[in-house]
């Protein structure tokens, strides 16, 4: 099976794009490249390595190594005093590939199954764009960052100076949206993702035999109702109009058919849009897993770790990307509100508790391709978006980094 860019599609977002040069198959060529090498969370040495040889050629000051393997690809022009900052990440997911593409995965059990590739090929189209052009006035910081997937990478660069090192008055992020119309974007100001924290409990019993229940303390039924109590907390105490989740992904514990097991584990995953409701929801997960640990008389521990909080867009900044947005496609193809069930986190967060920011969806397209959910086995990024994706980070550095 293969996937070539369609004419028809091509030839509407050339209509779409204002005069800015971007070579869309040599940067389909790189993105595919990195498809088939993918590397995982902050193991991405060849594409942060590609990375910075390619920055480097076009003239930018590239540091590497920036939270391990991070890049930062810096280009001062002009007498600006405004500094830009623009974000893509780099990682790829431990699945096994399933799209039968020429260019896919060569690495069994990893893949590009959320477009990073597809982002950083968009920011370098963007890169070499504005370094031939030259035509801004101020400080654009280009951010490649690793291990996007664990929650892990914004925080690393960010712990490692890169705010310091390279001041932003602004940063700025893209995604791809399978599902939204290729040619559209979506801008929302406020929370666009989703916290997400992770707990383990266990909950500990006395062991005995299958046959005399009565004489042990079974971790079995109060694990149960644990999970069957927990979902009462989204239904019960979040409001309708607010938006949580509580999954509990694991329950682990006993080995064989006639032995009630010494203890029991759970795994929860925990998302919420607004800090009030990640609050609420993990004070009440406290309560149910102790209270219903206490009426089963068994014991019961909680390791509770927030991972990341959720994407928050701000204003000023989402009301200047909905206007570049709008530029490039009209403003009926600029959505404000994300479609519903949107529910993902992205450590992009960390760097928008930093600094004022925006983080704007671009459609992926429609049906059985371009509609394929990410971190799925048989999603691809769909390259006829990409010289959109890239028109917009030079647009919007044309526009931000005036004198």
């Amino acid at each position: 099976m293969t996937r070539e860019l369609s004419l028809q599609t091509t030839k509407l977002l050339s209509r779409l794009l204002p005069p800015i040069e971007i070579d869309t198959e040599a940067f389909v060529d790189i993105r595919r490249r990195i498809h088939a090498e993918p590397e995982l969370g902050f193991e991405v040495s060849a594409t942060s390595d590609l990375v910075a040889r390619l920055l480097r050629e076009w003239g930018y000051e590239v540091h590497t190594g920036i939270g391990r393997t991070g890049v930062v690809g810096q280009l001062k022009l002009g007498s600006g005093t405004r500094r830009l900052g623009i974000r893509a990440d780099m990682d790829a997911l431990p699945i096994v590939e399933a799209t039968g593409l020429p260019y896919a995965s060569r690495q069994h059990g990893r893949m590009h199954a959320c477009g990073h590739d597809g982002h950083t090929a968009i920011l370098l189209a963007a890169a070499k764009a504005l370094a031939k052009s030259r035509d801004f006035d101020g400080t654009l910081n280009l951010i490649f960052q690793p291990d996007e997937e664990n929650l892990c990478g914004a925080r690393a660069m960010i712990a490692d100076g890169l705010f310091e090192r390279f001041p932003c008055d602004a940063v700025y992020a893209l995604h791809n949206a399978p599902g939204v119309p290729a040619g559209s974007f979506i801008v929302q100001a406020g929370p666009v993702t989703l916290s997400s924290d992770v707990a383990d409990v266990t909950i500990q019993g006395k062991g005995g035999h299958g046959a005399m229940p009565h004489r042990a303390q079974d971790p079995v039924v109060a694990a149960a109702a644990t999970v069957t109590a927990l979902q009462s907390v989204v239904a019960r105490n979040v409001a309708p109009d607010d938006t949580a989740v509580l999954s509990v992904g694991f329950i682990r514990g006993g080995a064989t058919h006639n032995v009630i097991p010494q203890s029991v584990a759970l795994g929860l995953n925990v998302r919420a849009a607004r800090p009030e409701t990640r609050a609420l929801v993990e004070s009440r997960i406290r309560e149910i897993v102790a209270l219903t640990a206490q009426a089963h008389g068994v014991e019961a521990s909680i390791d509770y770790r927030p991972l990341v909080p959720p994407v928050v867009n701000t204003e000023a900044e989402s009301r200047l990307m909905t206007e570049v947005c709008a530029a490039l496609v009209g403003a009926d193809k600029v959505a404000a509100t994300v479609p519903r069930g949107f529910a993902g986190s992205e450590d992009f967060a960390w760097m928008l508790a930093e600094l004022p920011g925006c983080y704007v969806l671009l459609g992926n397209g429609e049906g059985e391709f371009g509609g394929c959910m990410v971190h799925n086995p048989g999603y691809d990024f769909n390259d006829e978006v990409l010289p959109l994706g890239a028109a917009c980070w030079v647009r919007l550095a044309q526009t931000y980094l005036v004198a």
